[in-house]
């Protein structure tokens, strides 16, 4: 179900989901009421929702609907301003299940981009929705999956904890987060594809967790021991040695797989910089970025642990690493936390 406000926009974004034959829309609606008010009448896997609607706006609906079906996923469309981003944000950690920037223009909202990303995320909610019953695509891919080579567990102690993630992962990152609680004794870096807005509230939601601080990275700044560090949007974030110890550099060389911040840089610079001693994490997202990046930390003597594909919006990027033999261990969502725990204490668990 689609609700939005401006006919036109529920209209191209009805245009580029049934443009998947795998999507059938089965509602449009243009205020939060209404489309509360149709969830009861409907079943429907996924609502993309506006923020703000006239009559009843998207976080008002948002409880509503899901009270109505507490197995719906709901995607929320923001705008590209650091109130949009706010708002999403906060909508992640009230029970929505992703977001998606909202364009500014009808013709940016065709974009290639912003539909990829779109019907990514809505087939792979769907996908994820709590009883759903497995269609015959999933089971297919289920006898494709081959049994994954795995790693042993490194022999010396990481220096740096490296987390890489896309579509889907600013929740992925909230389940992790709560599950590391304050038991990380060294620095945390992340790269999550995301605008320059989000960045420094996604930073800020996550340390609002209570557990790890977390900022956005600064340019020289030092690395803290049990402190994370964010990539900010449109920016690299690399790992270097400095007299002191590690500290972050923020770069704004050419976007790699097609991604500024992107995490292969990451992970280059923290493997050269630490002597291959980096614990990875890859959580959901579109593409392979990060791959070539863990394959230089595993190369150099460090380790990865990759979300499994029942839990991860998209299997792309935790996919190619675990695919690629590079993983320790490939794990549902809520157990990478326990795993990286038990490794950065020396246990194999």
């Amino acid at each position: 179900m689609i609700c939005d406000d401006s006919l036109t926009i529920r209209g191209a974004i009805a245009r580029i989901l049934e443009a998947d034959p795998a999507i059938h829309v089965v509602a449009k609606v243009g205020n939060g009421r209404a489309a509360v008010e149709m969830l009861g009448r409907i079943q429907a896997d996924v609502v993309v929702l506006d923020i703000e609607m006239p009559i009843m706006d998207g976080m008002t609906a948002l409880p509503l609907l899901l009270n109505v079906d507490p197995k719906v996923r709901i995607i929320m469309a923001s705008t590209l301003t650091t109130r949009g981003a706010d708002i999403a944000l906060r909508a992640l950690r009230l029970g929505a299940a992703d977001y998606v920037p909202k364009p500014t223009s009808i013709d940016a909202t065709a974009s290639g981009e912003f539909a990829r990303e779109l019907i990514a995320k809505v087939k792979g909610l769907a996908r994820l929705r709590p009883g759903r019953a497995p269609t015959p695509a999933d089971e297919a891919s289920s006898l494709r999956t081959p049994t994954l080579p795995l790693r042993p567990a490194p022999t010396l102690a990481p220096r740096l904890l490296a987390i890489g993630s896309s579509t889907g992962g600013p929740q992925a990152l909230f389940t992790l987060f709560q599950g590391l609680r304050r038991d990380v004794r060294l620095p945390v870096v992340v790269t999550q594809h995301m605008p320059p807005a989000f960045t420094p509230l996604l930073a800020d939601h996550i340390t609002r967790l209570g557990h790890i601080p977390c900022t956005e990275a600064k340019d020289g700044e030092p690395l803290l021991p049990g402190h994370a560090y964010l990539a900010p949007g449109d920016r690299h974030l690399l790992v270097q040695q400095a007299r002191t110890g590690l500290q972050c550099r923020l770069t704004a060389d050419p976007p790699e797989n097609f991604c500024r911040p992107a995490v292969d840089p990451m992970l280059r610079s923290a493997a050269a910089a630490c002597d291959g001693r980096v614990l990875v994490a890859m959580l959901t997202g579109m593409g392979h970025d990060g791959l070539e990046g863990t394959r230089a930390v595993v190369e150099a003597g460090g380790c990865a642990i990759s979300q499994d594909e029942a839990t991860s919006v998209v299997w792309g990027m935790p996919g190619a690493i675990a695919q690629a033999g590079l993983c320790h261990a490939v794990l549902p969502l809520p157990a990478i936390a326990p795993k990286l725990l038990a490794l950065l204490k020396g246990g194999r668990r």
